[in-house]
């Protein structure tokens, strides 16, 4: 589908390194609905492409609302989008959605790192629209260094829900973390967005208490992969064709050169976009945006960065 074309309402400066950006259609129209934890492709004045989580209010069709970090190893991306001014236009994609909430939670756990609020933002939204119980923690490296402090202290749906945690020392949030736990019974479930390391935290301390699929976790890089012991297997997609991947090229790139047409954005296995069936084979998964569930299932991958532990997969694209 082509993207839309969309205009830049408002410009915030959320925190230093931070913006968050408004956006409205251009051509004046409502956005499609949304559920929470929905992320889209921005394209930027430079036609860089990333995606962002969108932090807004689920139910408003009149406006979608981005948070911006400035990165300082930034391929130009974060960069120009904190070059951008009210009035500027952008493109966007489809929304996609990648960290949904749980129906059977009976409580649900929110767990923010740094500008990992923006994801979980939105679903606190939701969870509060739905009457669901639910809390926020949000890690950050001190006060003037988060986003969305005074939104999350004076919004009456928020107030009595966030605990802030300014200038915690990594090795200090496992005790922190472990009180949170403690209080939790196995049918809860945890949702977690910052820094890898951090999420490696909480995962860590959460998953033994709740289990390993109930804790939800937002990537926003990508994963290291040592490619050394990579080996040839063969794709057949449902329709009959009959690929061979070679141990250094992935699935995506032998479909896209071939002319099957796949949807794709990231291509380092973050966004999902790229997502497809597994009908039979085992998939080796790479990805970091698919649940443990899901990988557990075995019934879909990421084509863009998975392989094969079998000698060949039967593939359907979405």
């Amino acid at each position: 589908m082509p993207n839309t074309v969309v205009r830049v309402a408002e410009v915030v400066e959320e925190a230093p390194g931070i913006r968050a950006l408004r956006l409205v259609r251009a051509d004046g129209l409502p956005f499609d609905p949304h559920p929470a934890g929905t992320h889209v492709d921005v394209i930027g004045p430079t036609g860089i492409l990333r995606q962002y989580s969108l932090c807004g209010r689920p139910d408003d069709t009149s406006s979608l609302l981005i948070a911006v970090k400035r990165e300082p190893d930034s391929r130009g991306g974060s960069e120009a989008l904190h070059t951008v001014a009210e009035n500027d236009k952008l493109e966007i994609g489809e929304f996609r959605n990648l960290l949904s909430l749980a129906p059977d939670a009976d409580r649900h756990v929110l767990i923010a790192g740094g500008i990992g609020i923006t994801p979980l933002l939105s679903l606190a939204y939701q969870l509060h629209a739905d009457g669901a119980e639910f809390e926020l923690h949000y890690f950050a490296r001190s006060r003037e260094s988060a986003a969305f402090v005074s939104l999350l202290e004076e919004r009456a749906e928020f107030r009595d829900r966030v605990l802030l945690y300014f200038g915690v020392p990594r090795g200090e949030q496992p005790a922190v973390l472990a009180e949170v736990a403690a209080g939790l019974s196995s049918a809860a479930h945890v949702y977690t967005c910052g820094p890898e390391g951090f999420m490696e935290q909480v995962t860590g301390v959460f998953a033994p208490m709740v289990g390993e699929t109930r804790v939800h976790v937002e990537h926003f890089t990508a994963a290291e992969i040592d490619p050394s012991g990579d080996r040839p297997f063969t794709v057949e997609l449902d329709t009959g064709e009959v690929f061979e991947i070679p141990a250094d090229r992935s699935i995506l790139s032998v479909l896209t050169d071939n002319g099957i047409e796949v949807f794709k954005s990231c291509e380092e296995g973050i966004c999902g976009s790229c997502v497809s069936g597994v009908l039979e084979g085992t998939p080796e998964h790479r990805d970091q945006c698919l649940s443990a569930s899901d990988k557990a299932s075995g019934d879909q991958m990421a084509l863009c960065v998975s392989r094969a532990r079998s000698e060949k997969l039967v593939i359907e694209l979405y």
